[in-house]
């Protein structure tokens, strides 16, 4: 890779030995994947849950943060933590989750990393604007800055993220680069969801039918303009069931007009029966419930409104978690939208994500099997750790949160 001054002074370990790391790591990554110097990045975002991490990634952070040079040179930012310390008791964490946790918390923080501790950073702390380059961690981060937005960034693992953040660049690959940004298949969709699981089928949909990293799915037929948590679920769905970085939807996301050739071949037609026929798969033989999950990705203020719209006057018989940002809990408490959904008998949770917070310890702890979500991201997961998981609206979860069952 060709690398300027700066670079080279860091590879000689003039910036100090965390940097030096860095550096050398990105390298390995660009000569991967042929990438022939580094493009300059304005932020860092780091998936490093401690349940991924375990034992050893932690005491490798600490290692890190001890070094010189290891501070982060630009504005570098975290996904979800393994737990809401507040609520920690009621999920039945054990004590040693959370010592890892605040071990994690305070490396990065000698790292100089901000502990935002969300997935929804783009609807929340600055974010990314057109053409610009980010080293971005979070499959639902990247695909809604990089589609929605039209910035730049790759899926980024955790220690690529943190190296972004020591160094200021990552390597000039893939959605980095203008052709690997044009659409490669045609998508049409016959039927415009109205409802937030009706976009993460869509997006699981999607998703399955470009089964590829390296695809740019275009979306074409959608009828009005969707709005950003329905976008939200729509690419948090398509990334998580076909590894996608980037769509266009045509008459919606920016890049749109440039990047879709309308004469390539429509690679699948999308109806509203199969949208239903995707959703019945997830519920085919669940009637009872245990637990309720509004989280991945984490709520909006818009959302959690609504869902204390829709429990006012009533109170849940199983366990109802709601999960949204650091950033978004205050506000949902001063507007009495919190006090709303707790005196229903639901928990209001921040800076987790349920599937990255021991999910399968909690579900042995609390004798969770039966799941439902409005999340098709997160049904897509859950099954890996013992859940048996439903994608229902969330009028639905809501009324089975109340019955226990799940509506007929």
């Amino acid at each position: 890779m060709r690398l300027n001054d700066e670079e080279r002074a860091m590879l000689a370990g003039e910036a100090g030995a965390a940097c030096q790391w860095a550096i050398e790591h990105q390298m390995c990554v660009g000569k991967y994947f042929g990438a022939k110097d580094f493009v300059p990045v304005s932020q860092a975002h780091i998936m490093a849950d401690t349940e991924s991490l375990g034992e050893a990634g932690v005491e490798w952070l600490e290692r890190l943060a001890s070094q010189p040079g290891s501070q982060v040179r630009i504005p570098t930012i975290t996904d979800p933590r393994g737990t809401d310390f507040a609520a920690a008791a009621r999920l039945k964490q054990q004590e040693w989750m959370l010592a890892l946790e605040r071990r994690a918390i305070a490396a990065f923080q000698a790292l100089g990393v901000l502990m935002t501790d969300t997935c929804i950073n783009y609807q929340t702390i600055m974010p990314a604007v057109l053409g610009e380059h980010m080293a971005y961690g979070d499959t639902g981060v990247v695909i809604y800055s990089n589609s929605v937005l039209g910035a730049r960034s790759n899926f980024e693992g955790g220690p690529s993220a943190l190296a972004a953040g020591l160094t200021g660049r990552t390597p000039r690959y893939g959605y980095h680069l203008p052709e690997q940004r044009r659409a490669t298949l045609l998508v049409r969709v016959e039927y415009t969801p109205r409802a937030l699981h009706d976009w993460g089928a869509l997006g699981g949909i999607v998703g399955r039918i470009a089964g590829d990293y390296w695809q740019v799915p275009a979306v074409v037929g959608i009828d009005r303009i969707p709005g950003s948590d329905e976008l939200k679920h729509f690419g948090a769905a398509l990334a998580s069931y076909g590894s996608v970085a980037l769509f266009h939807m045509a008459g919606v996301t920016p890049e749109a007009d440039e990047a879709i050739d309308t004469t390539l071949p429509a690679a699948a037609s999308v109806t509203q029966a199969d949208v239903e026929a995707f959703q019945a798969a997830y519920r085919d033989g669940i009637d009872s419930v245990d637990v309720v999950v509004f989280s991945t990705p984490q709520l909006s203020l818009f959302e959690l409104r609504t869902l204390a719209g829709m429990l006012d006057g009533r109170r849940v018989t199983v366990p109802l978690i709601a999960i949204t940002s650091p950033q978004i809990k205050p506000d949902a408490d001063r507007s009495g939208i919190t006090a709303r959904i707790e005196a229903a008998g639901g928990m209001v949770l921040q800076g987790m994500c349920f599937y990255q917070s021991y999910a399968r310890e909690m579900a042995e702890a609390n004798a969770w099997h039966n799941l439902v979500t409005p999340s098709a991201k997160l049904v897509n997961i859950l099954g890996g750790y013992g859940y048996r998981p439903a994608l229902l609206s969330m009028q639905e979860c809501v009324d089975a949160a109340c019955t226990g069952k799940i509506p007929a």
